[in-house]
């Protein structure tokens, strides 16, 4: 019974569906970071996998899937933009972001689980803005201020830098996702659990 409990809970395509979005986080670093206005944290297409990893796994999965990501990142593997990697990264001052991306993909996914079998675009863009924006932000303001000795207020201005880039990606990552659901309900959190519970894979 144990053993089958676990199985429902993980089967294996869950298992490689983590793997593929954290594979497709690292890929997004591939074209490398950008900094701006003299802003130490860099500017990646990163956040925008942690969005469609939140929207398309759903939240737990979503979450594993960047934890995935940063374990390996934490063993000295060069998994993020600009090809960075190791301890150091988590005491840098953009490791509040990264940090960051475990509970906004979570948030993500949750919201979108939310939404039931079909989630609409606004749903989408929502989850993604609350959940990939928000809550990344959260986690990551706080610890760029304690990072660099700034102020709250001053790691916040810093980071409006960020804002139409992440606003881009919101967009993207809705329509990108809305796109695939359409074309693959399994790719919809709610369809994706409905049937786990039945017994699918």
């Amino acid at each position: 019974m144990t053993n089958a409990g676990k199985q429902r809970r993980f089967p294996t395509g869950d298992l490689a569906r983590v793997a593929v979005f954290a594979a497709l986080i690292a890929v997004l670093g591939l074209p490398g970071t950008l900094n701006v206005f003299g802003n130490v944290v860099p500017i990646t297409l990163q956040t925008l996998g942690v969005m469609l990893a939140g929207a398309i796994l759903g939240s737990w999965r979503a979450a594993l899937a960047v934890v995935v990501l940063l374990v390996l990142v934490a063993a000295g593997l060069p998994l993020l933009a600009g090809g960075r990697g190791g301890l150091a990264v988590f005491t840098a001052p953009s490791a509040g972001f990264l940090f960051g991306w475990i509970p906004g993909a979570a948030v993500t996914g949750w919201l979108v689980e939310r939404a039931g079998r079909s989630p609409g675009l606004v749903r989408l863009l929502m989850a993604c803005l609350v959940g990939g924006m928000g809550v990344v932000y959260l986690v990551g303001i706080p610890v760029q201020a304690l990072v660099t000795g700034v102020s709250l207020a001053n790691a916040a201005q810093l980071t409006q830098v960020f804002l139409p880039g992440d606003l881009i990606k919101v967009v993207l990552a809705a329509v990108v996702v809305r796109g695939v659901q359409r074309a693959y309900p399994d790719a919809v959190p709610a369809v994706h659990q409905e049937r786990l519970r039945a017994g699918g894979r």
